[in-house]
């Protein structure tokens, strides 16, 4: 459910905006003071701010002001005043809408949503999720690099990590030492094969239970490893 921070002195106009929004589906709370109204904007997560222009002690603007300083939370700001001027400011100090009063509550309620609907796909279009590789307890983020298993950290080189990542992703594929040290490595194996041998080695270390019966990363030996699935 979205949050919504109403700052309005006007005790009528406040309560009906907030009836409004509620019988929407929204969970909405009403500050009357200004420097009230911005303290909580800053500590608190609210996804929509509602800020009327004329408030004791600090007004809409500089609320809005401080807060884009912070947060990206979607402004609408509120105000009796017609002055384009206003509106103006407003919108250059970060509001996202500006609505003179009197206005019809539904057309408030329809603005809040469009806005909110809005950020929440500027918000998804910018995260990306990790890219996770998970086989039986053992887990590998590839985006943040990360190795658990059964839910515990792993510290990784950069090699073991590069090392594993590629075996699990080509899972029940046998790959020659020669191979491997040519993809991981970037350069031809002249005598070195014996590195993969290590690496192989500190790997299983990390997260086989047993290190003689390896789950994840078996010796076929004569030819090199295989990751089973």
């Amino acid at each position: 459910m979205s949050r919504i921070l109403i700052v309005e002195d006007e005790e009528s106009i406040a309560e009906l905006e907030r009836d409004y929004l509620e019988l929407s589906g929204f969970d909405v709370e009403i500050e009357a003071s200004g420097k009230v109204g911005l303290e909580r904007a800053l500590k608190e997560k609210f996804d929509l701010l509602i800020l009327d222009l004329m408030l004791p002690e600090v007004d809409g603007f500089e609320i809005c002001k401080q807060v884009r300083k912070e947060k990206n939370t979607p402004i609408l700001m509120v105000s009796a005043k017609k002055d384009d001027i206003d509106k103006i400011r407003g919108l250059g100090l970060g509001a996202d809408d500006y609505i003179t009063k009197p206005f019809s509550p539904s057309e408030l309620v329809a603005r809040v949503k469009a806005h909110l609907a809005r950020y929440e796909r500027l918000i998804g279009s910018n995260v990306q999720e990790n890219e996770i590789i998970e086989i039986r307890g053992l887990k590998i983020d590839k985006t943040a690099r990360r190795v658990y298993i059964n839910g515990e950290e792993k510290n990784f080189t950069t090699k073991e990590f590069d090392l594993l990542t590629f075996l699990a992703q080509n899972p029940n594929r046998v790959f020659r030492k020669e191979e491997l040290f040519s993809k991981i490595w970037d350069m031809e194996s002249i005598g070195d094969i014996a590195t993969v041998t290590v690496h192989i080695k500190k790997i299983r270390e990390k997260i086989e239970l047993d290190t003689q019966k390896p789950q994840y990363i078996e010796t076929i030996w004569g030819v090199g490893y295989r990751f089973k699935m």
